[in-house]
């Protein structure tokens, strides 16, 4: 998925021409001086980036991924769980991590536009975004300013929950990681020489964190190959720091592992890419053998893996499959570092994205027109206060949205809701239930990327197949992408082994609750 926690330094190093050798790497931190309280049964849940469910159902049936089948068989699979929005990474870990979506925890997408500062956010995505960006600041902001300052103050992540309830856990190379333990992470001499980030960095985690390069405690990743793979942010790291903290019975109530790399494959090679799944499947294979047999692994243990985001396939005709908004919107000048103060910033997360309104003579409405002229977005949204409005090039009306009315959906949520209910693909029976099709939870996931920043924003949503871009994007056209609202974007499994005790509501937004209720009877 785009999860590119510190892709601006690779590029970086890239450009530079540096040699591996020349690059030191932080040391390994001491975990036997760390005191882990033992856990009746510990809690491991595990995000593999971009797993879909109909691939790894191939995947299983070619006996390409016997660890996957071997928990489904032991346990409780759920082949359609609800996503948050925009379906990028660090939206999805936030809405995880803290039980909210975007309105509360802040965290708009992996590309957002700050209006206090009057710059785009990026946490890292391709090269001509991190470079018109500034790499300096995707580092900064994908490395300090995520955590200790974007991430609302005003909601409580897991891990904090945890530890006011002395209860310990552990985050392995997750991009959100805030709680009340000190930590210091050790940038890489290189780095900080170049002052793209300060030599140390005091922050506040889990009882455990191992993030890349910057906070290991497996010797085992103490070698210089992982600065050429993603600054230590793959798969094979997540898997030594797991095994280590299993070989030395160091594990706590509860430890959030990420796996990335078969994000990068479906990217590339589009959802049916199996070959992922079967490289993700060997890492839980490594996992599982730290145990004398995976019965042992399952019954002392609770396994909890997903996906975060499905992906659509991009059609490979350029000029047919990506949208570009610097051409819709070419009557108009776009934010970037050499250009301030223009009327529009643009925000692109591969099939979803943010225009920010800056110029305040500028109407709306205007805007919103000339959008509608491509019949390859799905909706156009934006909000007017609390009331919330959505149009869509295939219709000539609006629908109109707001909290507390009087029609109630599947999660029991209150919603006013007039005008065109097809837009969004909903369907309300005579008792006034409202129904999601196309895109699910629709109305809470929109509402809470419209109200997840201030300003005037334009929220857009590309068909299936297409992809947004922009002047300094990146994109999958051939390959997967996601960041929409559409169920091809939104659905992910899910995967409970060890227990049958289930989440409230098959939606990521309910993982944080069902977490600290499991923990808390470990």
């Amino acid at each position: 998925m785009k999860r590119k926690i510190v892709i601006g330094f690779i590029l970086f190093i890239a450009l530079c021409g540096i040699v591996v050798l020349s690059i030191s790497i932080s040391p390994t931190k001491k975990l036997e001086n760390i005191q882990i309280n033992p856990a009746k049964k510990p809690v491991i849940m595990m995000t593999v980036d971009s797993l879909m469910n109909e691939p790894l159902q191939k995947a299983i049936k070619e006996g390409k991924a016997p660890a996957f089948s071997f928990l489904i068989n032991n346990g409780t699979f759920i082949e359609e769980v609800i996503s948050s929005y925009p379906t990028m990474s660090v939206t999805i870990d936030s809405t995880i991590l803290t039980g909210t979506y975007a309105d509360q925890h802040k965290i708009p997408g992996l590309i957002w536009f700050n209006e206090d500062e009057n710059r785009i956010v990026s946490y890292g995505s391709g090269f001509r975004e991190i470079w018109n960006n500034g790499v300096k600041n995707v580092g900064a902001d994908s490395i300090i300013h995520l955590n200790k300052t974007h991430l609302s103050k005003d909601v409580e992540t897991v891990y904090e929950a945890l530890e006011k309830d002395d209860r310990q856990s552990a985050s392995i190379n997750g991009l959100l990681y805030r709680g009340n333990i000190p930590h210091q992470l050790t940038v890489p001499k290189l780095i900080s020489f170049a002052n793209l980030l300060p030599k140390k960095i005091e922050i506040s985690g889990p009882t455990l964190i191992s993030l890349g390069v910057l906070s290991q405690y497996s010797p085992e990743n103490h070698f210089h190959k992982f600065i050429w793979n993603k600054m230590g942010v793959n798969d094979h790291f997540t898997v030594n720091e797991l095994s280590y903290l299993i070989e030395h019975n160091k594990l706590p109530a509860f430890t959030f592992a990420y796996l990335p790399d078969l994000d990068k494959r479906v990217h590339k090679y589009g959802p049916d890419d199996l070959n992922g799944i079967e490289k993700a499947n060997q890492s839980l294979q490594e996992i599982f053998n730290n145990y004398s047999s995976w019965d042992e692994a399952i019954q002392e243990l609770t396994w909890i893996i997903l996906g975060d985001s499905g992906q659509s396939l991009v059609k490979k005709e350029q000029d047919f499959a990506l949208v570009n908004l610097n051409e819709l919107l070419k009557d108009y000048s776009n934010w970037d570092k050499e250009n301030t103060d223009a009327q529009l910033a643009i925000a692109t997360n591969e099939r979803m994205a943010y225009i920010s309104i800056n110029d305040q003579q500028l109407e709306l409405i205007d805007i919103v027109n000339s959008l509608k002229t491509d019949e390859r977005i799905g909706f156009i949204a934006w909000k007017d206060g609390e009331t919330n409005h959505v149009v869509s090039p295939q219709s000539s009306e609006e629908l109109i949205f707001s909290k507390n009315g009087s029609y109630i959906d599947e999660y029991e949520q209150l919603w006013d809701i007039e005008g065109d209910i097809t837009i969004l693909d909903l369907t309300v029976t005579e008792e006034g239930l409202i129904q999601y099709n196309s895109y699910p939870d629709a109305l809470a996931r929109l509402y809470g990327a419209l109200h997840s920043q201030e300003g005037r924003i334009i929220v857009v949503d590309a068909e299936p197949s297409y992809e947004f871009i922009d002047e300094h994007s990146k994109d999958h056209a051939g390959g997967g992408a996601h960041g929409s609202l559409h169920k091809v974007d939104s659905i992910v499994p899910l995967i409970i082994t060890g227990t049958d005790e289930l989440p409230e509501h098959n939606r990521l937004i309910n993982i944080k609750e069902w977490i600290l209720e499991l923990v808390s009877g470990s």
